[in-house]
């Protein structure tokens, strides 16, 4: 699974009634009797991930003979446009893994069921408090989280040391300095940042003390002076020396990480998801030499990154038994010993501390993880929130290439953000 600007609008969906699916909108739908076969959709990696989940479902359907689960692998890139249009009429899944970003929003179209005091959530003390509170939509629990994320600096060891750096750096000026000694000294690129993605731009917003939105006050802050500043350090680190410009193609995520995967670029600002596949790569033969250190903060002192990740939700359209399976099913998925499980084979980050065991940290790009998610910062539980991606990767990539200036970006992304949220001020 990957990040990034493929948070389509929700929009549409909150205006959508709840009456249009119905228990007739599940493909699971009606009366039960005998046992019953849910719907899973699954949003990770078809390749890499998927057939780890697979093996955890077959454990469940083995400690549950009462219970089948039809095990639907959909693209991550197209699960959130998939899932809007199927809860809001037909063919939904009983129960499935949705991206923290989309949790509250399908709560607030009333597509999930609240989960509090169900079999899914028995303990929600057994899981990161920060990852509840995500999960939640006016006071009510709509997911259970299933694996969490964030973004960190992830960095070539070895091209550092060649270059004579001997720690990460702490600052988006120490990480220009450094990349134009890495290309001085090794030959290779020095940084790579992602051009025209919102999401891996919110680390300099929140370096500089600043959001998006501001929820609690509803303001929108994103043409804020705090916010031109984090987009001017931002327009920088595709010019600066040993930085590699500013790649707005189709294809540039996967350039990036096979250029920081193969050697040729030395540091990149990227998440856990992509840990497998950079140990796949011919510069981290041995894990060991991936470097994994909090992004560099801003002017303020501030060093932080979104908490993001995956919940397990249930669709409220289905019918009674088989919510009451799925919410089973949810409960066994995000076990200690199934995130551990899970954890070991994906390399992906446990929500719950007792899953984080000596296995799981025995891989050094989990542990490295797991030590700057304490500096990782949740949402703001604004179900729009995700949908205000679009607009600003848009400008951001016009900035990043400098075919626009920075206000002027940020003041159209401000003006489409007083469209999804009419009771905001700017």
């Amino acid at each position: 699974m990957r990040r990034g600007s493929a948070a389509f609008a929700l929009v549409a969906a909150l205006t959508v009634s709840l009456a249009a699916c119905g228990s007739s909108g599940s493909g699971s739908s009606g009366a039960a009797s005998g046992p019953v076969t849910i719907t899973y959709w699954d949003t990770s990696n078809a390749t890499n991930e998927a057939p780890n989940y697979q093996a955890v479902v077959t454990k469940f359907e083995a400690a549950n003979p009462d219970i089948k689960v039809n095990f639907v692998n959909v693209p991550f890139d197209q699960a959130q446009d998939k899932l809007q249009t199927a809860m809001g009429s037909k063919g939904a899944p009983d129960v499935f893994r949705s991206d923290v970003g989309w949790t509250a929003a399908f709560a607030k179209s009333g597509f999930l069921t609240p989960l509090d005091g169900t079999p899914a959530l028995p303990q929600p003390s057994a899981y990161q408090p920060s990852l509840i509170k995500q999960a939640q939509y006016q006071g009510k629990t709509y997911g259970v989280p299933l694996v969490t994320d964030t973004l960190g600096l992830l960095y070539n060891k070895a091209l550092f040391a060649k270059a004579g750096i001997t720690s990460a750096p702490t600052t988006w000026d120490e990480l220009k300095a450094d990349a134009a000694t890495l290309k001085d000294k090794t030959g290779v690129d020095g940084f790579e940042m992602r051009a025209g993605d919102s999401y891996y731009a919110l680390p300099l917003f929140f370096g500089e003390g600043t959001d998006l939105v501001d929820a609690a006050n509803k303001k929108i802050t994103v043409n804020s002076p705090a916010a031109a500043k984090a987009v001017a350090t931002y327009q920088s680190l595709f010019t600066a020396p040993g930085t590699v410009k500013a790649d707005v193609t189709t294809d540039s995520y996967a350039h990036m990480m096979d250029a920081f995967n193969n050697g040729k670029v030395a540091a990149i600002i990227n998440g856990p998801w992509e840990i497998t596949n950079i140990y796949q790569g011919s510069a981290f033969t041995d894990h060991g030499n991936l470097g994994i250190a909090p992004v560099p903060a801003g002017s303020t002192g501030k060093a932080g990154a979104p908490t993001g990740g995956h919940n397990l939700a249930v669709f409220a359209g289905s019918d009674a038994a088989h919510q009451a399976a799925a919410e089973k099913f949810a409960a066994f998925m995000t076990s200690a010993d199934s995130e551990a499980f899970i954890a070991q084979k994906n390399s992906t980050l446990p929500t719950r501390p007792d899953a984080f065991t000596a296995d799981v940290k025995s891989n050094p790009g989990i542990a490295g993880f797991q030590q700057i998610l304490n500096v990782a910062q949740p949402r703001p539980a604004l179900p729009e929130y995700s949908s205000l991606f679009t607009s600003l990767s848009t400008n951001l990539g016009k900035i990043a290439q400098g075919q626009q200036s920075i206000q002027s970006g940020l003041d159209a992304s401000a003006q489409d953000y007083t469209k999804l949220l009419p009771d905001f001020s700017k």
